[in-house]
């Protein structure tokens, strides 16, 4: 298993770097300082939370990636990473990366496929939340925004699928921590 998600982890860093550069959005221009300083309630400081403790920038152009695993609760190991692949698909996402990374993913770590398929469902059972333009929602009121895409019953579900599936989940861990009102 070891090796698979070493493949994966460098499938992953290659491929972006060739997506990055063909894709026509334009960069957020926002550091994880800058979200930091937003209120400390709202969706861009959970986000900015988020970067800090993996150690990350956005990455210009794929901002919403790191959005989704902040709404979602996924971490960034490998497994969650295609997880939460599944979830976007499940809830409307198409693009051909995201397709070959849930056909490479689901090869590679075929013993997650019944963690994939949960997770297809929540995004298939939640609001539609893959088309939104997550840079106009960073002072949004993060409880508002996750309990207008997922009901409690799937808030509950999410947190059921990350603690059977996850391991040492610093972005669950983040997700589950006492609600800032």
């Amino acid at each position: 298993m070891k090796y698979r998600n070493q493949l994966i982890h460098f499938l992953f860093n290659w491929t972006q770097t060739k997506y990055t550069r063909f894709k026509k959005k334009k960069p957020w221009g926002i550091s994880t300082s800058n979200l930091l300083d937003m209120p400390k309630n709202s969706f861009g400081y959970r986000l900015g939370d988020f970067l800090q403790i993996n150690n990350f920038e956005l990455l210009p152009k794929v901002e919403r990636h790191d959005a989704y695993h902040v709404l979602c609760g996924y971490s960034t190991n490998v497994e969650d990473e295609i997880a939460l692949q599944y979830v976007c698909f499940g809830n409307g996402k198409r693009s051909p990366y995201l397709v070959g990374v849930l056909l490479i993913g689901t090869i590679l770590l075929p013993e997650y496929l019944n963690y994939y398929r949960e997770s297809f469902k929540v995004g298939k059972q939640a609001n539609p939340f893959h088309h939104y333009d997550f840079k106009t929602l960073l002072h949004a009121n993060f409880n508002t925004l996750r309990s207008s895409i997922f009901s409690d019953k799937l808030l509950t579900r999410i947190k059921e699928l990350q603690k059977t599936n996850t391991y040492n989940n610093k972005t669950t861990q983040l997700w589950n921590r006492k609600e800032v009102k």
